[in-house]
């Protein structure tokens, strides 16, 4: 098989899918770089000038590496299949494909099909690389790999964690203590101590749905509070 594959890639032409298309159709079943060679060069005329550039130098730099990288490693399929999925991140990455799919989302959510996600493999691995291209990429790609998805297997999907992904996390503890909460009453009776006598009361909405407890506490404080309140609840 190793034989067989080295002697495609020998003859295979510089220009077009050839050097894939070895891949294709052995006992190792590395199946799908040509397909998206082929999808990739179907689309071009899509992409902007910045996604035409990322076509062109990452399906060079897959080509060359294929053939560089094949008569180095092992025979076993496993080392083979690893070489072709470090060298699609390689190539994607130094080639700036999210750059291009930001540029580009629309074009690149029509080439990701559902029924070319499995067996596991080259296009599952592309797919994966632009989930990580930021949010809108992300929930593109989520939401059409969804749709896909209940059209081929229907409600089946909802019980499957990547067609029912995706919510954001919230993203609002960066540096706020564990229980910011639980440190105000200290400061906010310390600050009711100095401005007792001063009149200066500006009751905050918060203080209304506190209880009956702390509203006269709590109504002085209110602009203390603010700083803080106002960082835990973005």
């Amino acid at each position: 098989m190793r034989a067989e594959i080295q002697h495609c890639l020998v003859n295979a032409g510089d220009v077009g899918c050839g050097v894939f298309e070895c891949f294709e159709n052995n006992s190792c079943e590395i199946r799908g770089l040509q397909e998206i060679c082929m999808t990739f060069l179907h689309n071009a005329g899509k992409f902007d000038s910045q996604g035409k550039s990322f076509i062109k130098d990452a399906l060079k730099c897959m080509a060359h590496g294929l053939r560089h990288k094949f008569s180095c490693i092992s025979r076993k399929c496993l080392a083979i299949k690893e070489m072709v999925f470090q060298l699609q991140r390689e190539c994607y990455i130094k080639h700036n494909l999210c750059s291009a799919a930001k540029e580009n989302v629309n074009v690149m959510v029509e080439m990701i099909h559902f029924q070319d996600l499995f067996p596991k493999g080259p296009y599952v691995e592309l797919v994966n690389i632009l989930l990580s291209c930021g949010e809108e990429v992300k929930e593109a790609i989520t939401r059409s790999v969804r749709l896909q998805c209940e059209q081929n297997w229907g409600a089946l999907c909802d019980s499957l964690s990547f067609c029912s992904t995706l919510t954001p996390a919230p993203e609002r503890r960066h540096g706020a203590p564990p229980h910011p909460e639980a440190e105000h009453p200290k400061s906010v009776r310390q600050g009711d101590k100095d401005k007792a006598g001063k009149g200066g009361l500006n009751p905050h909405p918060r203080g209304r749905n506190q209880g009956p407890r702390r509203t006269s506490q709590d109504g002085g404080a209110a602009e203390q509070e603010d700083p803080e309140t106002t960082d835990i609840r973005r």
